[in-house]
């Protein structure tokens, strides 16, 4: 078992709290990034997919676990992020100035659904936000100027400074250059006072608002970065579907988003690449398993969105805390054992005495 000394305030926001830390992700980074030089090319587009995915989970990872707030509409700033990049291509723009603007639309967009939905807490939040989903996928089916309509919409190539990033090696290491940085930015923001006012709201509203946290611009905020960042996983995930259509961004899509942080380990930045890893996996299982099962079960053209419901609903009921929470009951377990007490992690009730006023 590991004890941590602490000496100084700085260790609290430290981004790696040991060497051991710094030792492990130093290793992971180092295998990341000479990954290409071992993994097929089918392999190193799903890895490409999972951080497209995990830019979009720390975007709605921000939001949902660190913030409190629930949405079933994060498919609508994927699609906004996607058309924007797109439509920027198309007109000429540079490649990183693409991605910065597609994601600071979906960030406009998602203070414009934050600020109206303030009022609005659990059930209420997701219906709403799911509401603004289906209006997106009806503007994208419609504006057919702009988007294609159902026709789609052809997605230029990734170039920049004269070299094709759209696939393959350099694609791989484009996403793995932007979700490096948007996980950075995340951390830092969560250091900061507006990320800590954030997981104040999450814990208590009436507690926060009583140490002076103004309620209304946090969760605007928070729904604008969550937003924003998803916009930018967006403007990734055009070059990876290589055309554009409306069935790409339904309402399966924002369910996968949100079944990836909660099976992750929701209130983790670790259980953001759990989940992104789990949702990339799970349709090719489905896939291979659809050519062994019954016919009758197989050929069901609802199996994969009844699965990922059912594992959604199993994960808040018996593991709220996800893979990553199940890690660390496991890493506990050996670290204590032979003295670990099967009521070390026994639920409690959540709320505090001042929730009760509600």
């Amino acid at each position: 078992m590991r004890f941590i000394l602490k000496t100084h305030y700085q260790q609290d926001i430290d981004v790696f709290k040991h060497n051991g830390q710094r030792f492990w992700f130093g290793l992971l980074a180092l295998l990341v990034i000479v990954a290409p030089l071992f993994i097929d090319t089918f392999y190193l587009g799903e890895l490409s997919l999972v951080y497209i995915y995990a830019i979009a989970g720390i975007g709605l990872m921000l939001l949902v676990g660190h913030t409190g707030l629930v949405s079933l509409g994060h498919a609508a700033f994927l699609a906004i992020g996607a058309y924007a990049h797109a439509w920027f291509i198309g007109k000429g723009w540079p490649l990183p100035l693409s991605i910065l603007l597609a994601g600071l639309l979906s960030a406009a967009a998602g203070a414009m659904v934050g600020r109206p939905t303030l009022r609005m807490t659990g059930i209420y939040l997701a219906i709403a936000t799911l509401a603004f989903a289906h209006i997106v996928e009806q503007i994208i089916a419609h504006w057919e100027p702009v988007t294609g309509g159902f026709r789609g919409q052809l997605v230029p190539d990734a170039v920049f400074m004269g070299f094709d990033l759209s696939r393959g090696i350099p694609f791989y290491y484009l996403c793995l250059f932007v979700v490096v940085l948007c996980l950075l930015a995340a951390l830092n923001l969560l250091r900061s006072p507006t990320g800590r006012s954030m997981v104040a709201i999450r814990d208590s509203e009436i507690s926060a608002q009583s140490m002076g946290i103004d309620l209304a611009r946090t969760k605007t905020i928070a729904f604008a970065v969550s937003a924003g960042f998803t916009g930018v996983a967006g403007a990734l995930f055009a070059h990876k579907l290589g055309y554009l259509a409306p069935d790409a961004f339904t309402m399966l899509t924002s369910i996968q988003l949100l079944l990836m942080v909660v099976v992750g380990g929701l209130g983790s930045m670790h259980g953001v690449f759990y989940g992104a890893i789990f949702i990339v996996v799970l349709p090719q299982f489905i896939a291979i398993m659809r050519d062994t099962l019954p016919t009758a079960i197989g050929q069901l053209p609802g199996l994969e969105p009844g699965l990922f419901g059912l594992i959604l609903v199993l994960f808040l009921i018996f593991e709220p805390l996800g893979i990553y929470g199940r890690w660390l009951k496991v890493k506990q377990f050996f670290d204590e054992f032979p003295l670990y007490r099967k009521a070390t992690h026994k639920r409690q009730k959540s709320y505090l005495r001042t929730e009760r006023l509600r």
